[in-house]
């Protein structure tokens, strides 16, 4: 699952997992601090030479420095449990690294209904002003480019409404008959 900052695929991801067992959800590394109220089991929060250390050794399936903040981003390989589906939370740069590596991973594009929607997400959840800005612009580029890579677009108007529209996404992969050998 992908999309700008602000739309809110943190929500949407917890919702989907608590709701479906048989996914797993990978944690992501990041530099960036924590937010205010942000749960700590969100991300790894690691310092940059941590960070850079790991991608030195090759432990990332997709990382990528934010242009708006310099912080660091990146999927370590995912160990999920027997007969789990892997999610990802990742933005669109990581994205087209992931879909590079692994061409049948299903992207989703997570979208806010409006750019003011988005906006006003951000500020609720603590950030400033400027990154919001900066976030916003960015947003606009990787909006773009995810429509280009993304399987599916859903925008994330009503969060209920957007999980059922998740939900029915993948089910709908799984009702796939596995391909032949």
């Amino acid at each position: 699952m992908s999309g700008p900052g602000g739309v809110g695929k943190g929500t949407l991801v917890s919702r989907l997992v608590e709701r479906d067992p048989n996914l797993w959800l990978s944690r992501s590394w990041t530099t960036r601090r924590r937010r205010p109220g942000e749960p700590a089991e969100w991300y790894t929060f690691v310092d940059r030479a941590r960070f850079l250390a790991r991608v030195a050794e090759g432990g990332f399936l997709e990382w990528a420095e934010l242009a708006a903040n310099g912080e660091l981003y990146g999927t370590p390989w995912p160990e999920p449990p027997q007969g789990s589906d892997v999610v990802l939370e990742i933005d669109v740069q990581g994205a087209a690294q992931v879909l590079e590596r692994h061409s049948d991973a299903v992207l989703v594009l997570v979208v806010a209904p409006s750019p003011e929607e988005q906006a006003g997400r951000m500020r609720r959840r603590g950030d400033d002003e400027d990154h919001i800005a900066s976030r916003t612009a960015l947003g606009r580029k990787e909006e773009k480019r995810g429509r280009e890579l993304a399987a599916h677009v859903v925008v994330n108007d009503e969060v209920d409404r957007a999980v059922d529209e998740l939900a029915s996404i993948l089910q709908g992969y799984r009702d796939q008959p596995a391909p032949s050998p």
